[in-house]
């Protein structure tokens, strides 16, 4: 885990080190260990360093090739680097460390930069080649580890967060307001650009390509998940037993390292699957758990505290527990800095992250984490089971853009937006953003129930997921805190893709029989929790049994009773003050509309609220100069 970046001037322009070494000390959070930089007149990259496998000098990168053609930049962690390492033994490649970077950059010496899709770990990598003039940027599978770009035709300039990108003299700050408009519809960016103007992120599973030459960008998409082709003969028992042989797999490929693994435990299976299996290998293993004061929370929120759970398991298995109690001026504190840190507004309320990472760093450099399981075994029933009665692919399409409609349906732009902002956007575009995360895989078919939770898995897996690891990733970071994802190990991925939907959602026939579009628009089936089925069983004999059969809860503050009290204020004052800045392109009725219900009518605003003061304070951070 580290950060990277680099510039590439195809008009022949020298890069300067001052430029290398402000871009590096930007994100040097990223890599506090050491850094290093490459220049060679037109192209340069720097890297900063968390040592976590050979802590050695001889890990340092930028790192090249025994024959000295490629000169590679690596953020990340490769789970097969051994086995790949025998491999390139066996064709006659020696290695002078024990890191996984230079199986990467003798595995392109050996094969092409084609050997990347053959890793199975999360990664974003920069690598240069010196006798072609080309360079390539490439990003893992899910998109687990970030890398973003800006091309001007003459100059591209690329880095793991986008702060060193703002480095760059040529760049100019701006708003994508096309960005601003999505983001305000599903509270994440369904496309790959971002709120700054011309900078993008490199999609999952791509690889750029740029010659000196023809000064053009290329990308290929080498991988996609798939959940269309399910193995219909598989039975549950069959599913049940593979799946617990990929996690225990799974498990013990993440556990590589040379410093100290430990893995977050709320109250849900998932973290505790991963720390029941982690604890085999590391005896008393470091779990960390958020939670929350809950003397001023009230309804459903009051069950938002997953200590007791988490110590439940803590004590079953052993660990050395530490938990961390968050109270509601900790938002105040926290937000300008995780908001820096972030710069890409993506989903939900993220600042329990921030605080459980910061946790996490104090004792151990890697932690575990359980994102993915709900995407990959069906942990949503309450979202799939809303389009159980749509007829054809439009009806899809209508159904389920409604719901991801997060904040502001498209009728109501015209009030969130100032008047030259909404003149200035497409009201269609968010629709049609959405529509292109299906139609990229040409195989999905939208003629059955089951057809339509696979696709709503593809879905997630392509947008939500990427979201989670995205913010995971800046505020893990953020700490120097490396996150490992068990669930996302190639294997088990490719296995979950086939295991039939009937094995995943336990009372999938009942619902098929009875649904209908009244009791899913009413939210009928928001309680329902017979998702992850096939894991649930798979998992029964690691988890004490009330975990098991827990219900899903997402890792999240009571904010709704926190903005409604000791908050309030603090809302109030960030966004309807004469100093705030996020006017310029927000109506400041339509907020002061927002929080006055939520504040007056109980009607619960705390995704949009968290999202305005989100913007209010990256407006305050990046467009203030």
């Amino acid at each position: 885990m580290c950060g990277l970046a680099g510039v590439f001037n195809l008009n022949q322009k020298p890069v300067t080190s001052q430029l290398l070494k402000q871009m590096g000390t930007s994100i040097s959070h990223r890599g506090p260990d050491g850094n290093g930089l490459y220049l060679n007149d037109n192209i340069g990259l720097v890297h900063q360093r968390l040592a976590i496998l050979d802590t050695s000098n001889k890990g340092a990168q930028p790192m090249s090739s025994k024959d000295d053609r490629y000169i590679l930049v690596f953020n990340g962690c490769i789970y097969n680097f051994l086995e790949l390492r025998q491999e390139l033994r066996a064709k006659g490649h020696t290695f002078h460390s024990n890191t996984d970077t230079e199986v990467i950059v003798e595995g392109i010496s050996a094969f092409g930069f084609v050997f990347i899709e053959r890793l199975n770990g999360m990664f974003a990598i920069a690598c240069w080649d010196t006798q072609e003039q080309n360079l390539y940027l490439s990003r893992d599978r899910y998109g687990i580890k970030p890398l973003y770009y800006w091309f001007n035709g003459e100059t591209l300039v690329f880095a793991s967060e986008i702060k060193a990108i703002l480095k760059h003299p040529d760049y100019k700050i701006g708003v994508d307001l096309g960005a601003l408009n999505e983001y305000f519809t599903f509270q994440n960016l369904f496309s790959y650009r971002t709120l700054f103007q011309n900078i993008a992120m490199l999609p999952p599973a791509n690889t750029l390509k740029i010659n000196v030459t023809t000064k053009k960008i290329t990308h290929n998409s080498w991988w996609d998940y798939d959940f269309s082709q399910p193995d219909e003969r598989m039975s549950f028992e069959e599913a049940k037993l593979e799946t617990e042989r990929l996690m225990e797999q799974a498990v013990a490929r993440q556990m590589i390292a040379d410093v100290p693994v430990g893995s977050y435990l709320s109250g849900g299976m998932d973290s505790g699957a991963i720390t029941a299996i982690a604890s085999k290998y590391v005896p008393r293993i470091s779990t960390f758990t958020c939670g929350f004061d809950m003397s001023e929370v009230t309804g459903v929120e009051a069950n938002y505290d997953e200590r007791r759970d988490a110590e439940l398991m803590a004590n079953y298995f052993k660990t050395e527990h530490f938990e961390q109690v968050m109270n509601a001026g900790d938002l105040r504190w926290s937000l300008p800095k995780l908001v820096y840190h972030l710069e890409d507004l993506r989903v939900g309320m993220s600042y329990p992250n921030y605080y459980i990472s910061r946790l996490a760093s104090k004792f151990v450099k890697v932690c575990l984490q359980g994102t993915g399981g709900d995407e990959l075994f069906g942990g949503y029933p309450w979202r799939y089971y809303r389009i159980f009665d749509s007829l054809s692919q439009p009806d899809f399409f209508d159904q389920y853009y409604d719901f991801w409609q997060r904040l502001v349906p498209d009728g109501d732009k015209s009030a969130l937006f100032q008047p030259s902002v909404f003149q200035s956007v497409d009201l269609q575009e968010p629709r049609a953003v959405f529509e292109r995360v299906f139609t990229f895989n040409k195989g999905l078919k939208y003629d059955s129930p089951e057809a339509h939770i696979q696709n709503s898995l593809y879905f997630e897996a392509k947008t939500f997921l990427p979201g989670l690891f995205l913010v995971g990733d800046k505020l893990a970071m953020a700490s120097g805190l490396e996150e490992r994802f068990p669930f996302m190990d190639n294997d088990l991925v490719n296995f979950a893709q086939k295991i039939p939907v009937r094995h995943k959602l336990g009372n999938l026939t009942e619902e098929i029989r009875r649904i209908d579009e009244n009791q899913v628009m009413k939210g009928r089936y928001r309680s329902f929790d017979d998702g992850k089925k096939v894991l649930r069983e798979a998992m029964k004999d690691y988890i004490p049994s009330k975990i098991i059969d827990r219900k899903k809860q997402g890792f999240s503050a009571p904010d709704e009773s926190w903005y409604r009290g000791e908050n309030a204020s603090y809302i109030k004052e960030l966004l309807l003050d004469q100093n705030t800045v996020s006017t310029e392109f927000i109506n400041r009725d339509y907020i002061r509309k927002i929080v006055g219900e939520h504040t007056d009518q109980h009607i619960n605003h705390r995704l949009l609220i968290w999202s305005f003061m989100n913007f209010e304070w990256w407006c305050r951070i990046f467009l203030k100069d």
